[in-house]
């Protein structure tokens, strides 16, 4: 399985990435060791996920969700959180 998920990083902002794994892939970025746009806003937490069945699917809905304003993605965490 794959996922598109969400991070909520220490200044407020949303991170949105995907990955074959979530719990590894989070504590990757809480170690500074994933995005370069997390290193600086540690720590990090996971506030959304969605589960697909290819790469392509996750990604694709990445972004989508890069795409979305701020309050619209407020909203998905809001409205869904499966993390």
């Amino acid at each position: 399985m794959f996922y598109t998920y969400m991070l909520r990083c220490k200044d407020g902002s949303l991170y949105t990435g995907y990955t074959n794994d979530v719990e590894a892939r989070v504590a990757k970025h809480q170690a500074g060791e994933a995005a370069k746009y997390t290193r600086a806003k540690l720590p990090v937490e996971l506030v959304y996920q969605e589960e697909f069945k290819t790469k392509s699917e996750a990604m694709k809905r990445e972004a989508e969700i890069k795409r979305l304003n701020k309050v619209a993605k407020e909203r998905l965490v809001r409205s869904g959180i499966e993390a």
